[in-house]
């Protein structure tokens, strides 16, 4: 159950709170996104929603959970890493990267859980919770 409420929670915040505004913002929004990967503001842009909006529906079905929680690890990794240059304080902090780094890595590790379209579909291996 503890999978489940954590691939839920973070799964929609990410989507709600940062991919869905991301996603509404594409073509002309995506002009001025950052570029940390140095592949142009609209790649960074399209990779973005990718991580944020697409995977985080996939992460909240319990579909593709460890390819969806290693989209979430890479996206947030760049955000912490190379865009807030591994702050976790101040006015530019990385701090929430950082948290949402470390349940994406967390349900990496564990698996989907019992309670996920992996497990249904046989695909789930292992975090049988």
């Amino acid at each position: 159950m503890a999978l489940l409420l954590l691939r839920v929670w973070v799964g929609l915040s990410m989507l709600v709170l940062h991919g869905w505004p991301k996603a509404q913002l594409f073509g002309d929004g995506a002009r001025s996104f950052p570029d940390p990967l140095g592949i142009g503001g609209q790649a960074s842009h399209a990779l973005a929603v990718f991580g944020e909006a697409f995977c985080s529906v996939l992460l909240v079905l319990g579909v593709l959970t460890r390819f969806s929680a290693m989209a979430g690890i890479v996206t947030m990794g760049v955000a912490f890493f190379m865009q807030k240059k591994g702050m976790l304080s101040g006015p530019a902090s990385g701090e929430l990267a950082y948290v949402y780094l470390a349940c994406y890595v967390v349900v990496f590790v564990a698996g989907p859980g019992r309670f996920s379209l992996d497990q249904r579909l046989g695909g789930g291996k292992g975090g049988k919770s």
